[in-house]
């Protein structure tokens, strides 16, 4: 999306491609830019373009913090929540409150109207996931769903994810991962990067973020890397589970 240089750590993939290089508040900006201009029709693409799938991911991932949803008073937030989908998965399963977080307005306030018809104690507040507004230690577990990889440092959007959580907290990240197969490995490659970014701008009507899609998660680290990222950070009991044969992974872990 954005012009000129990208983001800083481009050839190590500390962080989303988008933005100038060093630049934080640029890479800030385009992200927010972009996700503003498909808002509407965001949810749609999500289900259409996956077949479907991303519902039962977000399904699995609100399981995998079930056990910390279900303790009476539990705070969970879900980051990067864009519109909201992983955070009505996260309150069926709540006995406390689940907070939605994200940096764009147009995205929380399509969650907030999903949210008349919720009866779940949730909440959608306006924050950047590398600058979160919650104390340390203050939060029972976080998800994210397929936001992860649009921070302008991955490294820094965990460490910010561990200052938040409790000892003990759980960590799940779902997000578009790598693809091994060698049968559907190179079929699904030529789909991502080939069709859907053109389904993408036909049915959105803007151009540039499906293509953006594809490039992010080639930039973004693989299912072992990430794992590896989670250990490193001091987060313990990591482990990951591929969906659809690596199109998607969900990554679980716990802080020390």
């Amino acid at each position: 999306m954005a012009s000129g240089t990208p983001a800083s750590g481009q050839a190590s993939g500390q962080g989303t491609p988008l933005g100038w290089a060093g630049d934080e508040g640029s890479t800030r900006n385009a992200v927010h830019r972009m996700f503003s201009a498909i808002a509407p029709r965001y949810d749609f693409l999500n289900h259409f373009l996956s077949l479907g799938r991303d519902i039962a991911w977000r399904r699995v991932a609100a399981r995998a913090l079930r056990e910390t949803l279900a303790r009476p008073g539990s705070r969970v937030a879900d980051l990067c929540c864009g519109t909201g989908d992983l955070s009505f998965c996260l309150v069926r399963h709540s006995q406390g409150v689940v907070m939605g977080a994200d940096f764009c307005h147009p995205m929380l306030a399509r969650a907030r109207n999903k949210a008349n018809a919720c009866a779940g104690n949730i909440h959608f507040l306006e924050a950047d996931a590398l600058h979160l507004p919650f104390g340390d230690a203050s939060i029972d577990a976080v998800g994210c769903a397929f936001g992860f990889r649009n921070l302008a440092h991955y490294g820094q959007g965990i460490d910010e994810i561990r200052r938040v959580l409790r000892p003990g907290g759980r960590i799940a990240i779902l997000e578009f991962s790598r693809v091994r197969g060698r049968v559907f490995g190179p079929v699904f490659r030529f789909y991502f990067h080939r069709i859907l970014p053109r389904l993408g701008k036909w049915i959105s009507g803007v151009d540039g973020p499906y293509q953006y899609l594809p490039d992010s998660v080639a930039r973004f680290p693989d299912q072992d890397e990430l794992a590896q990222k989670l250990r490193d950070a001091g987060f313990q009991d990591v482990s990951y589970v591929n969906f659809t044969g690596g199109v998607a992974a969900l990554h679980v872990g716990e802080k020390k």
